[in-house]
């Protein structure tokens, strides 16, 4: 990897901040200055910038609690993205797992683990994707069993067998918790469009073994804890 690039990763600088920097002698590896921004690294070696040593991690992964009006993409030129919110020092290979919808709040996980991503929203993985839901009308067990065979969501798609609890019912609105294993297009809102309900409310508590830190005000980010790492399976 080149030493700029590495550098950059660990946000240490933008790529012509850090360019010039090590043109300059601020960059020392293993003991030697280094004024080459290509000088090749094998990752094993000891690197300081600035005087501050920078270790190296292959791999970030955040939990976010997504706010209602950004985007789950990696960048957009009209829409704020759920990265932006990260700030312009984050690192370039980040990226959300899956999608929410705009109005969608909740649960993302932000890695640059392409494996993990897969793992977590493959659809023959069925990891669960648990959300609460506000929506119109009153729910009954009815939809409990229309969800548990399969709702049909148009384009001659049926939505694989879902999880539906009751929470609350009252006379215009209705609390759900569902449980889905795959993530198609607004999902969850057309699975209720074809029952008769429309959600007015959306929100995604867990994905597979990871749960909303319900401390994180929404927009807010935090890096996962070694206990949340461990249930995903990450060494």
């Amino acid at each position: 990897m080149r030493l700029d690039k590495y550098l950059a990763d660990m946000n240490a600088g933008t790529r012509k901040e850090l360019k010039n920097g090590i043109r300059k002698g601020l960059a020392v590896v293993d003991g030697t200055v280094i004024r080459d921004p290509g000088y090749a690294l094998s990752g094993t070696e000891k690197v300081t910038y600035g005087g501050r040593e920078i270790a190296y991690a292959a791999y970030e992964y955040y939990l976010m609690n997504k706010p209602a009006g950004v985007i789950s993409a990696t960048e957009d030129s009209r829409q704020k993205t759920v990265l932006d919110l990260l700030g312009e020092q984050r690192r370039k290979d980040l990226f959300p797992v899956g999608r929410l919808d705009k109005d969608t709040v909740g649960l993302l996980l932000i890695t640059n683990d392409g494996a993990l991503s897969h793992r977590l929203l493959a659809p023959k993985k069925h990891v669960d994707k648990i959300y609460f839901a506000r929506v119109t009308g009153r729910v009954t067990g009815e939809a409990v069993d229309r969800f548990a065979e399969g709702v049909p969501i148009g384009e001659g798609i049926i939505a694989r067998p879902a999880g539906l609890e009751i929470l609350e019912v009252g006379e215009e609105f209705s609390e759900v918790r569902v449980t889905i294993h795959e993530g198609r297009f607004h999902q969850v809102k057309r699975m209720f469009l074809a029952i008769g309900h429309e959600v007015v409310y959306l929100k995604r508590l867990a994905m597979g073994p990871l749960v909303l830190d319900e401390d994180l005000e929404e927009g807010a980010y935090r890096p996962l804890t070694p206990e949340e790492l461990q249930l995903l399976g990450v060494d």
